[in-house]
């Protein structure tokens, strides 16, 4: 080290720590001690605030003894840490200092140790050593050589002479060179050593400070345990006091729970005893209902016995009129056999005469049908006239009878029903319209009725009641269904007298319909909604096992039984109650319900549902229940036994069979029913029992009678529509005739045949009848649920088609006829082919076809066959073999080969449609021995295979190799057949989708598909595509490009956004990436545009051109990238609503308002003028004025600014809600430009070139938002404003759940040192839910502070930003330095200062004054040991002396108030000591906002009984008063015995050269006078100092020595001291004077004075 280095480090130079390999580990091992000392500071700086608000002296006094400690600390070890890491950084740059000097030397000595590293572990003191060890050597060596050159030299030998001498000088020189670098390696050494040894004491020195600032912290370390033991059993205390508080409650519940216990088994006592007293009164009624009940059912029993003999009555009826049918049939049929022989002689004998039989029969037939339908009507208004006049007569007695109580007046008021029909038949029968209901009656006002509703009351039936228990208005004409139950012989059932003056059972209609409103009141009270863990039950409350009860297949008077079981299906307890049935099944139904009780969940109940059938007819209905979720019922369903039959087939094919042999089929009936019946199975022709009615009309009017016949025939249709009257109205037969008319007159005009032509067919079909006919079971019985198998068998006549229709009939008339036909061939040559067409779909051209043709023979002599086909088609179609042998009944094969040529259409002449593309070629095959061949025809539609591809030539132009070129080709197919193709030897830098090029195109369709094209690397391009279809034909598609390398590249060509809510972000980073570093393009692929230039090498431009108006932001969306750089750059995806939509929505609701209130303010016209108009004028007007007032209202819209509007929040709030989501896709192109774009002259563009541009492509799927902000118009910003430091403000957010699930929340971490904080977290938030965010800001520093938070769920992410500004309570005081001294004052009397408070921030701050000597810790700080018995340095008690008479020695006034911003408070401090003393003190803090502690003044002062005082010297006593006081008695004579007062006075001269003086020690004592209103004989205080002299000999110099002090005035008496020249530095001086003080009194000062010189600071 040459020069030396210096022992501390400049000014201003920053210590640094020594850099190495292990330099990581010597800065941490320095950082360490600051770690251990600023932590415990912290910690109780901490804990200190956390104390603040119940301040106590000792606490405060621990606190600021260790806030001052740890600021010490604090303090101290930056310096010793910079100065160890310092001493560090200069003992290794000493040694590499001491390195480099050897190192020096070496190499001005030695071109060796030149080679040396820097970095070698080269050692000065081996080096040294190696150096002296070389030194002898080379001595050694020069000696040797010295000796050999002395004996050559002896020996004459010049040369080797020489050669020694030479190496001799050249040893001299290396030692001389080793000499010296020793000598220099010796005084750097010496050097280094030296600035070592210094380095090391310093270091020494420093280590023993360091170990004092460790003991420091580890002290402090000790008080902050004692403080946290000291917490710890706080927290412990209030915790037992916290469990005693909490088993005082339990204690409080437990007796709580107690006494309601007691109160609750007092009321199920109660209620017990009720319940006895319930149950007695319940059985008592039950007995009752129950007598009652036996008594209904034997009346019940009596009836339904009575019913029955009726019903066996009837029976006997029925059974007697089907006796008399059946024969009335077998006479119709005997008279239509007879009819028939006739009607086919007249037949013949008109086909004689030449004329149409069938035209003649069918005029007749028509003439004759009329004619019977105007005998029967007029027949049958004869018959009812006379039935109406009898039951009138009939009823009118009855009436008469049943109204002879009641009184003449009432029977005239209204006319009877009786009355009413004579009128309506009088109006009849002369003619004349019957008369309205407006046309009065003579003797009656009442009107009559309609002519319908005479005749519906007079054709309507009523077989359930007594014709005397109802009222005038239910009379009825109307007669049962068999006439024999009201023969003048049956007795009619007479009801007891009570019972017909007693109401009906279920009361008047008025009754019923009151009972059923009431009832729906009362049970809508009971239903009520049932909801469970927030899921209300929808749908049936009970399950019914069976779903449907069915009674099928019941006898009359049998009972059925039938359990179902209903379910609870509700999600918690229910109950069921049975409401009843449909009132048609209340006479047939009866349910076992017992109240199951409350039901839980998933428990059932069995009911009993009985079936009573009475008569004999299918009943639907339900049975209804009411729980308490809802009503509920249970379909109910009865059926009668019928027969339900089927025939397993419609259709009998025998197929093909020689004339002469029989074939047998089997046809199944089935009975599926629980009835039986009996069947026959009869031709289509031949007439049955049932159809005897319609047959009889229809046989009537086809053939010809005579007079007695019709006679006949009138009295068989009047005896066989007499019995059917008594269920069907007479208009049946009209419908019946009018239907047939219908149909005969369609078929007639449709071409098909008539009646007539059917019944001709009937005649000449007996001849197929008899080829295909019945087996021999025909008709019988069937039986229920079985089956019977019937024969048909076919034996064919003569050849041909033949065709049979069949018949079944049943006995039972509710059972159709069921039908079937049966078809065979009769053929008659021996040789055939089963497939006369042979279809070969559709062909193509060239290509080979082939089919097998199967040729059969029913000979049993082998024939000899030859294939022909025709001279047109030989070129096209070939049979192979073309000739062959058939054995004996078999088949013979011949390979048909079809393949057609292009020249088909020409060739093939009449047998081709050019249009249709149909080809029909008739083969023939010829037997031998038989002249009539054997044909068949081939079909097939012949079609082209061409594909046409659309365009023929594709140019994709330029590409860049980061992109692909998507082009659309169609490809047509004009064949009628769907082709598979494929594009096959595709080249690597094309791709064909979908499916990759290959498909199947269908007849005559165009299929359009993408050609993507995406060159490898920069050059032009020309190919062809090849499209193979599947039967090898090739179509080509030229290709041209040019490829281009663009000098950048994205890392990303797409971005695919996740699922974004509005107002939401999304962002995706990608990279500008410039690859080109070199213009070798033998190396690697360079840029460039085809076959054109390389791009140059440097920096390269680019720009991001975004579509306007895109919710995209690209940042940066310029810039520059350099060779072998990349830019970084993040996209941004934010969805919004579009503004135009949302302003449209606003102007649409205050268009909407503002038309509404235009209307109001229009004057309404009047009704008459509003008549008047027509509906056109008023629409007219309306138009006009809803245009006028939205023409006004646009125009008041466009002046004002929607944005910022009411209408324009709620308008995007309302559309943010219903937004339906929306997916957009954004292509992005990114120009791209040689040079930096900061080189460019002004607005200069660079030259971007189009070809090089690269495209980002962007997938940006919006959504609804998940949650949205309800509150301040769903604003998602939220501003707390100003805030002072230190206080907090409070926001509160309400979000709101739209979507139909629940969600899980997370919120994103706001920082944890900001002022932002979320009071309120949660973890789910149901749907439609609204939760309210608490947030608050709490700033600590004024700042403007803002910070996002997050609301994250699984479908979006809400982002609220938060903001605000911390204003510091900023205070100024006049006072300097915090102290503030009032001086000296006489005891008694009092003192006052003033000093002022500026509030320089913006806020209004509220402030408070505080002394600590009325602090309420004061009282437990005084409880402690005095301050004078520890040391000064650990006294840390502000408050001094205090008065004796209790009072406040300083007192400070306004004590509290509020700041206004920018404004100032002055502030009294009065100083009032009662007593005399030299340590009055006390600490004034200023409180803001009643929490922080803005300033801490210290209050000084003094008080003497007497005016005068001295202030000065070193201080000789304690500043706390002794525990004990001196009697105010004795004062003169504490006074007169007092001693002088000592006072130090210590000079300390300062010599730190000897050769220059140093100047003298100076000190001052300060001699006053106090200002005072009492009454004093002296005004001023004279002082003298004796023995000058004797100190001016000893160096002492003092200024003045005596002198006069006004009151309120101070002098000063300078002390100076030069030591003398005998003086001896090894002991001090030390001398002593007398300071007499005059004024009211007289005191005495002992001044010593202790001097001394030294030699250092």
């Amino acid at each position: 080290m040459e020069g030396g280095a210096p022992l501390r480090p400049a000014a201003g130079r920053p210590a640094q720590a020594p850099r190495g390999e292990d330099g990581a580990a010597e800065s941490d091992e320095w950082e360490d001690p600051e770690s251990r000392v600023e932590a415990p500071a912290q910690d109780a700086e901490a804990h200190a605030d956390s104390e603040d608000c119940r301040p106590k002296t000792a606490q405060k006094a621990g606190a600021d003894q260790s806030r001052r400690a740890a600021a010490r600390g604090r303090a101290r070890a930056p310096l010793l840490r910079k100065e160890l890491g310092y001493l560090a950084e200069l003992r290794a740059g000493a040694e590499l200092s001491i390195q480099k000097a050897s190192r020096r030397g070496l190499e001005e000595g030695r071109a060796e140790l030149q080679a040396l590293p820097p970095d070698s572990g080269f050692n000065p003191r081996e080096e040294l050593r190696a150096c002296c060890h070389r030194t002898d050597l080379i001595t050694k060596q020069q000696e040797r050589v010295a000796a050999e050159m002395a004996a050559e030299r002896e020996a004459n030998n010049i040369a080797a002479a020489g050669r020694l001498q030479a190496a001799s000088r050249r040893l001299g020189t290396e030692l001389e060179n080793e000499r010296d670098l020793q000598s220099k390696i010796r005084a750097a050494l010496r050097e280094s050593e030296s600035a070592m040894w210094h380095i090391e004491i310093r270091e020494g020195q420093l280590e023993a400070e360091w170990k004092c600032v460790r003991e420091e912290v580890e002290a402090a370390r000790g008080r902050r345990q004692v403080q946290a033991a000291e917490q710890l059993r706080r927290e412990e205390e209030a915790e037992r006091k916290a469990e005693r508080n909490r088993l005082l409650r339990a204690r409080k519940v437990l007796h709580l729970q107690r006494e309601n216990g007691l109160r609750h088994q007092k009321l199920l006592d109660d209620a017990r005893k009720n319940h006895r007293a319930a149950v007695k009164f319940l059985k008592a009624s039950l007995g009752r209902v129950r007598e009652q009940e036996r008594e209904q059912e034997v009346q019940t029993r009596e009836h339904l016995r009575r019913r029955m003999d009726a019903v066996l009555a009837l029976k006997n009826s029925i059974t007697a009129n089907r006796e008399t049918l059946r024969k009335f049939q077998a006479w119709g049929q005997a008279r239509a056999e007879l009819a028939e022989q006739r009607t086919r002689a007249e037949k013949q004998a008109i086909l004689a005469q030449g004329g149409d039989a069938f035209k003649h029969l069918f005029h007749q037939r028509r003439r004759q049908e009329l004619e019977a339908q105007n005998r029967s009507f007029e027949e049958e208004q004869r018959l009812r006239k006379q039935e109406i006049v009898s039951r009138i007569l009939k009823e009118a007695a009855q009436e008469s009878r049943r109204r002879r109580p009641r009184s003449p007046a009432k029977a005239a008021a209204r006319p009877t029903l009786r009355d009413k029909t004579w009128d309506y038949i009088a109006d009849l029968s002369e003619g004349g319209a019957p008369c309205t209901p407006s046309c009065p009656v003579k003797d009656d006002s009442a009107p009559r009725p309609e002519p319908a509703q005479l005749v519906k009351s007079m054709s309507s039936e009523s077989v359930q009641g007594h014709p005397g228990s109802a009222g005038c208005e239910e009379d009825t004409l109307a007669e049962p269904e068999i006439p024999g139950l009201w023969d003048k012989d049956h007795e009619l059932y007479q009801v007891p007298k009570e019972d017909v003056d007693r109401k009906p059972v279920g009361g008047t209609k008025m009754d019923k319909d009151i009972l059923a409103r009431t009832m729906e009141q009362l049970r809508s009270g009971v239903i009520h909604r049932q909801v469970v863990s927030g899921r209300e039950f929808k749908g049936c409350p009970f399950n019914s096992k069976p779903k449907v009860i069915h009674f099928k297949d019941f006898d009359v008077g049998k009972v059925y039984k039938k359990k179902m079981t209903l379910i609870n299906a509700t999600y918690a307890i229910n109950y069921c109650k049975l409401e009843g049935m449909d009132e048609h099944l209340r006479d047939f139904i009866h349910v076992d319900f017992n109240p199951p009780g409350p039901l839980s969940a998933g428990m059932s109940f069995e009911v009993l549902v009985t079936f009573k059938p009475m008569i004999n007819k299918d009943l639907e209905g339900s049975i209804s229940f009411l729980a308490q979720t809802g009503r509920f019922a249970v379909p109910l369903k009865c059926s009668t036994k019928q027969c339900s039959l089927s025939l397993d087939k419609e259709l009998i094919d025998f197929g093909s069979y020689v004339v002469g042999e029989t074939a047998s089929r089997v046809i199944t009936l089935t009975n599926t029913g629980g009835l039986g019946t009996s069947f026959k199975f009869l031709p289509a022709s031949e007439p049955c029992e049932r159809d005897s009615i319609p047959s009889v009309m229809r046989l009537s009017s086809v053939f010809t009678y005579t007079y007695e016949d019709k006679s006949f025939y009138d009295k068989v249709a009047s005896s066989i529509s007499e019995p059917q009257l008594e269920g069907r109205s007479s208009s049946q037969w009209d419908v019946l005739s009018q239907r047939e008319q219908m149909f005969s007159q369609r078929d007639y005009e449709e071409g098909r045949p008539t009646e007539l032509e059917r019944v001709a067919t009937m005649i000449f079909s007996n001849e197929e009848q008899a080829e295909v006919s019945l087996g021999e079971v025909t008709e019988g019985e069937i039986g229920p649920f079985t089956s019977i198998k019937v024969p048909i068998t076919f034996s064919p006549v003569t050849p041909g088609d033949i065709e049979a229709n069949f018949k079944v009939t049943f006995k039972n008339r509710q059972c159709p006829t069921l039908h079937f036909r049966a078809i065979g061939v009769a053929v008659d040559v021996p040789v055939w082919v089963p497939r006369p067409d042979v279809d070969l779909k559709i062909c193509m051209y060239d290509r080979l076809y082939q089919d097998s043709i199967l040729v059969r023979t029913r000979s049993k002599a082998a024939l000899r066959l030859k294939f022909e086909v025709c001279k047109e088609l030989r070129g096209h179609v070939e049979l192979l073999p073309e000739t062959g042998y058939i054995q004996a009944l078999s088949s013979y094969s011949v390979q048909l080969k079809f393949l057609p040529r292009h020249s088909l259409p020409e060739d093939a002449g009449k047998y081709f449609d050019r249009e249709s593309r149909v080809l029909e070629a008739p083969m023939t095959i010829r037997v031998a021995d038989q002249t009539r061949p054997v044909e068949f025809t081939v079909h097939a539609i012949v079609t082209t295979s061409d594909l046409e591809l659309s365009p023929s030539e594709v140019d994709f132009g330029h590409c860049t190799i980061y992109e692909a070129i998507r082009t659309p080709v169609s490809l047509y197919n004009h064949s009628l057949l769907p082709q598979e193709f494929g594009f096959v030897r595709l080249p690597k830098c094309v791709d064909i989708q979908p499916n990759d090029g290959f498909g199947t195109v269908l007849p005559l369709e165009m299929v359009e598909f993408d050609v993507i094209f995406q060159p490898s690397k920069a050059k032009e391009y020309s190919f062809e595509l090849v499209c193979k279809s599947e039967i090898g034909r090739c179509f080509k598609l030229t290709c041209r490009a040019v490829g281009v390398h663009p000098p950048l590249e994205l890392s990303h060509y797409q971005v695919k956004f996740a699922a974004t809510s509005l107002y939401d972000t999304s962002v995706a980073t990608l990279y500008v990436i410039n690859p080109h570093l070199s213009m070798n393009s033998l190396t690697h692929s360079v840029p460039r545009i085809g076959s054109g230039d390389t791009c140059p090498v440097g920096p390269t431009s680019f720009e991001f051109l975004l579509p306007p108006g895109s919710p995209i932001t690209i940042s940066p969306s310029v810039g520059t990238v350099l060779p072998g750089k990349r830019c970084l750059v993040q996209v941004a995806f934010r969805p919004v609503l579009a503004s135009e939509v949302i302003r449209q929505r606003a102007f649409q609701a205050l268009s909407k308002d503002g038309g509404m209130k235009m209307f109001r303010k229009e004057a309404p016209t009047s009704r008459r003028d509003m008549r008047r108009q027509s509906l056109s004028v008023q629409r007219a007007h309306h138009r006009d004025r809803l245009f006028r007032a939205s023409t006004s209202l646009a125009r008041e819209m466009q002046k004002q600014d929607l944005k910022f509007s009411y209408e324009y929040q709620v308008a995007q709030a309302i559309l943010a809600r219903s937004f339906p989501g929306k997916f957009d896709k954004f292509v992005v192109p990114c120009v791209v430009a040689s040079g930096d774009i900061q080189d460019r002259k002004g607005m200069e563009p660079l030259s971007f070139s189009p070809h090089n541009t690269l495209y980002l492509e962007l997938w940006c799927p919006a959504v609804a938002p998940s949650i949205i902000v309800t509150s301040d118009k769903g604003k998602t910003a939220s501003s707390f404003g100003d805030i002072a430091v230190g206080h907090r403000g409070i926001k509160k957010v309400s979000i709101q759940n739209i979507t139909s699930e629940d969600l899980a929340v997370d919120f994103s971490v706001l920082n944890p040192n900001g002022p932002f904080v979320l009071l309120n977290p949660i973890s789910k938030l149901p749907a439609g839910q609204t939760h309210v965010l608490v947030l608050s800001f709490s700033p600590r520093d004024s700042m403007l502070a803002q910070e996002t938070l997050d609301v994250i769920t699984k479908r979006g992410t809400l982002t609220l930003t938060l903001s605000g500004t911390g204003v510091a309570s900023m205070i100024t005081c006049s006072i300097e330095g915090d102290v503030l001294h009032m001086g000296y004052v006489i005891a008694r009397e009092s003192v006052s200062s003033t000093f002022q408070l500026q509030n320089s921030s913006s806020l209004p701050i509220k402030f408070s004054m505080q002394l600590d000597s009325l602090s309420s810790t004061r009282r437990e700080d005084r409880q402690q040991l005095p301050q004078f018995l520890t040391s000064s340095a650990q006294r840390t008690d502000v408050v001094g002396t205090q008065n004796h008479n209790g009072q406040s020695v300083f007192s400070v006034a306004p004590v509290e108030g509020v700041l206004d911003p920018g404004g100032a408070q002055d502030f009294t401090v009065t100083f009032s000591p009662d007593h005399e003393s030299l340590y009055f003190s006390d600490l004034l803090q200023v409180i803001l906002f009643e929490k922080k502690v803005s300033q801490q003044i210290l209050l000084k002062g003094a008080a003497r009984e007497h005016m005068m005082f001295v202030e000065g010297g070193d201080p000789l006593d304690v500043p706390v008063e002794s525990l004990t006081g001196i009697p105010a008695g004795d004062l003169e004579r504490r006074e007169e015995a007092e001693e002088p007062k000592p006072i130090l006075v210590t000079l300390d001269y300062i010599q730190l050269d000897t050769d220059t003086p140093a100047p003298p020690a100076t000190r001052e004592l300060l001699v006053g006078c106090i200002r005072t209103t009492q009454l004093s004989a002296k005004k001023t205080v004279e002082f003298s100092l004796d023995s000058v002299a004797s100190l001016q000999h000893r160096g002492f110099t003092i200024e003045p020595p005596r002198g006069v002090v006004e009151r309120g005035q101070t002098k000063t008496i300078s002390i100076s001291w030069v030591p003398p020249a005998d003086f001896d530095p090894d002991h001090p001086l030390q001398v002593s004077a007398l300071l007499q003080l005059r004024g009211d009194v007289k005191e005495t000062y002992k001044v010593f004075f202790v001097a001394q010189v030294l030699t250092g600071p």
